[in-house]
């Protein structure tokens, strides 16, 4: 068997975070599993849009002030791969907030870590 060729070159974080996801007329919920500045991985899916299949993905994160009203992030790219249990998908443009849930992983893995 000939070894696969690692192609992604982004760091990824693990996260654990609940995820709502639409796909045109489909939607389904999972996990995100991990997240870099180029795409994301969500496990546990409960539908595998088809690879090259646009979605959105809302990732939903407890806020830090607890009468801030809880909104997602909103990851919008296309399918590149499916997982055993999930699918993976590589960001169409990536906004600030997209940015900004990926530090997030990263100081949460650089505590872990640490510790």
């Amino acid at each position: 068997m000939a070894a696969m060729i690692e192609r992604r070159n982004a760091v990824r974080f693990p996260t654990t975070l609940n995820a709502h996801y639409s796909s045109g007329p489909d939607e389904g919920f999972g996990v995100l599993s991990n997240i870099s500045y180029s795409g994301a991985l969500i496990e546990d899916s409960s539908v595998q849009p088809a690879v090259g299949t646009r979605v959105r993905v809302y990732v939903f994160v407890e806020p830090t002030d607890p009468i801030a009203p809880a909104s997602p992030y909103e990851l919008v790219g296309r399918v590149v791969r499916h997982s055993h249990t999930g699918f993976a998908i590589e960001y169409e443009d990536p906004d600030p907030d997209v940015r900004e849930l990926v530090d997030d992983a990263a100081t949460a893995r650089k505590k872990s870590t640490s510790s």
